[in-house]
């Protein structure tokens, strides 16, 4: 066994084009692929999800109970560095805290900060408290950039932190967690 048995958690920085999951119906390439056999076969499992598309910070354990804990809405923040096409206005970085009305539903966010930009792009950091399915990109899909009236999309969506943790390993690697991260992730 090569794991360290005294990590329950492990951070892997997942780059675009891998999903998230055990196995896929469709031949797409698996974040299992970027860790180590025994990963998969002691059944560690991703903590919540990134899609294909998004990079960034995304958590393992083998313990269902840690698991449930991290993804529970309101349970630890998680923070986005955002390149969205078009221009998004201070106005739309406020309504999207207040809240964004969706096909799936009222989406919100707790803080969206604009960074910056370049040419048609804006470069946004925005925190979320729960994590819903295309959340980010659903939210910023029902805004129109002001000046040319096309619709805002997500081009870049990095996870940067979650909880407590902040980024800190280069692309497709992992590493795991000190116990001193654990609990201050966990008791957060």
């Amino acid at each position: 066994m090569s794991q360290n048995s005294e990590s329950r958690l492990l951070m892997l920085h997942k780059p675009k084009g891998y999903v998230v999951t055990r196995s896929d119906e469709k031949n797409r390439k698996t974040v299992y692929e970027l860790l180590p056999p025994w990963a998969y076969d002691e059944g560690w499992m991703p903590v919540g999800r990134l899609d294909m598309d998004s990079k960034g910070l995304l958590l393992f354990t083998q313990d269902g109970r840690i698991a449930d804990y991290l993804t529970e809405p309101g349970s630890c923040h998680k923070v986005y560095e955002v390149w969205v096409r078009g221009h998004v206005t201070p106005e739309q970085a406020v309504q999207m805290v207040e809240g964004v009305e969706t096909s799936e539903g009222l989406l919100r966010a707790v803080r969206v900060e604009i960074k910056g930009g370049a040419g048609p792009k804006t470069r946004l950091e925005v925190e979320l408290d729960e994590g819903k399915n295309r959340h980010i990109r659903r939210m910023f899909g029902e805004f129109k950039d002001p000046k040319f009236g096309t619709a805002l999309k997500v081009l870049e969506l990095k996870r940067i932190s979650l909880g407590i943790l902040n980024l800190d390993v280069e692309s497709s690697k992992w590493r795991f967690l000190t116990q001193d991260e654990e609990r201050n992730l966990l008791d957060s």
